[in-house]
C-alpha cells in the first residue's frame, strides 16, 4: 500500500490570505486560495491529476506534431502521450515524482531529474520553487544541461485559472496579446500566427476586457503586451469583480489559452487554462514554420530559468 496519497508527497503553504498546496508527482499545483476562495480549478490529493492541472511542463510545453521532430539534423521519436491526436504532449517531467529539497512554511522548492532516453537523450536538472508571498504564489523553474551535447529545451505551467463562482462562459478576459497562432480543427497543428483581429476578433481579441461567453479557445497566443518591466499579465474576473491574475516575465513570449471544453459537460469550462510558455506550439520542429518559435539550445553545463505568478483580484 502506498505511503502517500496517489498525487504524491502533499506540501503545504500559507503566506497572508493565500494557502497552496503542492503534490510531488509532476511539481503540481493541486490547490490554490485566496481568503479561502479558489482561485485554480483544485483536485483531490488521492486523486490522479486529471488533464494535467497545475502540472509542471517540462523538456517542451504543448504538443510536439506526430511526436517526430529534428535537431541539429538529427530525427527524433518521443512517446506519443495524446493518443486521441497522435502528439507527444507536455513533455517528460508530468508523471515524475519530485522530491523537496528546501521547505518553508510559505515555500517549497523540489527537484528531480529527466533522464537521457529513446527520442531525448539528454539529461537535465530540474529545479522548482513555490513561494507564497503578499502578492500571490511564484512558481521559478530553473534547467540544467548536464549532458556533454546541447538540449532544446521548453517549460510553462498548467494551471486552471478560476475567476469566481459559475462556468468560464461567466467570466470577462483580459489578454493584451496581438496575435494568435492558428491550427487546424481535428489536430490542434500549428498553422499561422495572425493578428487577433484578422484571425476572428470575436473569437481570440480580448486586449480589452470583455465577457468570455460561448466561445472556444484552445490556442497560443504572442505579441503580448508588457509593463515597464517586461511583465505581461491575463486577468479573468467574475460579474462581481473578483477575480485571478496570471503575470510573468520576458522569458515566456508565449501563453496558450485554453477554455477547457469537454465532452463530459459535468467537467468542461471549469476553468480557464492559462499556460505561460518559453516556446511556442511544436517549438521542437520550429524550421517548419515562418515565424519564431521561441526554442530554447540548452548548451552543455548551461542553465535556463523562467517565471509566472498567481495572484488574486480582489
Amino acid at each position: 500500500m502506498a505511503s502517500h496519497p496517489v498525487s504524491g508527497i502533499q506540501h503545504s503553504l500559507r503566506a497572508g490570505d493565500y494557502e497552496a498546496c503542492i503534490a510531488s508527482v509532476g511539481a503540481t499545483l493541486r490547490c490554490l486560495t485566496f481568503q479561502g476562495r479558489d482561485l485554480v480549478v483544485p483536485f483531490g490529493a488521492d486523486e490522479v491529476r486529471p488533464s494535467y492541472r497545475g502540472a509542471t511542463l517540462a523538456p517542451w510545453p504543448n504538443r510536439v506534431v506526430d511526436g517526430i521532430y529534428t535537431f541539429r539534423g538529427v530525427e527524433r521519436r518521443v512517446a506519443l502521450t495524446e493518443p486521441t491526436r497522435g502528439h507527444a504532449l507536455h513533455g517528460l517531467a508530468s508523471w515524475l515524482d519530485f522530491e523537496a529539497i528546501d521547505k518553508g512554511p510559505s515555500h517549497v522548492t523540489l527537484a528531480a531529474t529527466i533522464v537521457a532516453q529513446t527520442g531525448y537523450p539528454w539529461e537535465l536538472g530540474l529545479e522548482t520553487t513555490f513561494q507564497l508571498a503578499a502578492d500571490g504564489l511564484t512558481q521559478t523553474v530553473r534547467v540544467h544541461n548536464r549532458s556533454d551535447e546541447p538540449a532544446p529545451w521548453g517549460t510553462g505551467p498548467h494551471p486552471y485559472l478560476v475567476a469566481g463562482p459559475g462556468l468560464v462562459d461567466e467570466w470577462s478576459l483580459e489578454l493584451p496579446a496581438d496575435d494568435v497562432l492558428t491550427v487546424t480543427d481535428d489536430r490542434l497543428i500549428p498553422v499561422s500566427l495572425e493578428p487577433v483581429e484578422t484571425a476572428g476578433a470575436e473569437r481570440f481579441d480580448f486586449r480589452r476586457a470583455r465577457r468570455i461567453g460561448q466561445v472556444e479557445i484552445d490556442h497560443a497566443y504572442t505579441g503580448f503586451a508588457r509593463d515597464d518591466d517586461g511583465f505581461a499579465s491575463v486577468r479573468v474576473t467574475a460579474p462581481d469583480g473578483t477575480g485571478v491574475a496570471m503575470t510573468w516575465d520576458t522569458a515566456c513570449p508565449w501563453a496558450q489559452i485554453h477554455t477547457a471544453d469537454k465532452p463530459d459537460k459535468a467537467v468542461s469550462r471549469l476553468g480557464l487554462a492559462v499556460e505561460p510558455m518559453t516556446c511556442a506550439p511544436d517549438a521542437f520542429n520550429a524550421g517548419r514554420y515562418d515565424f519564431d518559435a521561441g526554442l530554447i539550445e540548452l548548451g552543455p553545463g548551461a542553465s535556463s530559468a523562467a517565471s509566472w505568478r498567481i495572484s488574486a483580484i480582489a
